[in-house]
């Protein structure tokens, strides 16, 4: 079981990482573009932020067995095929890149207006204020979030299995559910509930030590 279970594992946690990481970086960038745009921002721009708005709200409004389907040609375009772990990853980025921006963004519009006006008021420029102000502000929310963010890709990276997307939920498949071998499956659940479990806790200490 233990050379089952191990590589399978490692390739979840490989998925879950880059997702995560590319995820971040993709988020960031129409996070903060929502933030400066909108009615109240630094520069209120409504053309882009109703069209950012709105293509953040398709893209999560897809379940994510369908979205993994409908990307499969540029899946192939970006890693050159369509399964495997590899292939996983850019499904699960487009996934969780959405709910990225809008924890960035939720996170953004809790800094007290106060502080945004005092640094202003002391010259503040705004890339200064962006950087140096509201994101330190909202690094314990955006940790918080970014915690459920990630715990949503394991269970995404999950499904992906099942479609040959690698990882545990491939081994759940394939070995508990075709082959009908309860242990494996027990065991595979108890893995992914510890990793979510060790997760959230990391979250919880990273927030009450960051605020």
């Amino acid at each position: 079981m233990l050379e089952i279970l191990l590589p399978a594992f490692n390739k979840t946690i490989i998925m879950v990482f880059f997702s995560t990481l590319f995820s971040v970086i993709l988020g960031f960038i129409p996070a903060i573009a929502l933030i400066v745009t909108a009615p109240k921002g630094l520069k209120p721009n409504k053309i882009i932020y109703n069209t950012l708005d709105s293509i953040i709200n398709i893209l999560r409004s897809f379940p994510f067995l369908i979205l993994m389907v409908a990307i499969v040609p540029f899946t192939k375009l970006i890693v050159g095929k369509s399964i495997g772990t590899e292939a996983a990853i850019v499904p699960l980025t487009v996934a969780a890149a959405p709910f990225v921006a809008r924890i960035i963004e939720s996170a953004l519009k809790e800094v007290d207006p106060g502080v945004v006006e005092a640094a202003k008021s002391f010259g503040a420029s705004n890339t200064q204020i962006i950087f140096k102000v509201m994101l330190k502000e909202a690094i314990p929310s955006i940790i918080s979030g970014l915690t459920l963010t990630i715990i949503s890709i394991i269970g995404y990276s999950a499904m992906a299995g099942t479609v040959g997307g690698g990882g545990l939920g491939d081994v759940a498949i394939r070995y508990g559910y075709q082959r009908y071998q309860t242990d494996v499956m027990i065991v595979t659940v108890i893995i992914l509930v510890i990793i979510v479990q060790a997760l959230q806790t990391l979250g919880n200490y990273l927030y009450k030590k960051l605020s």
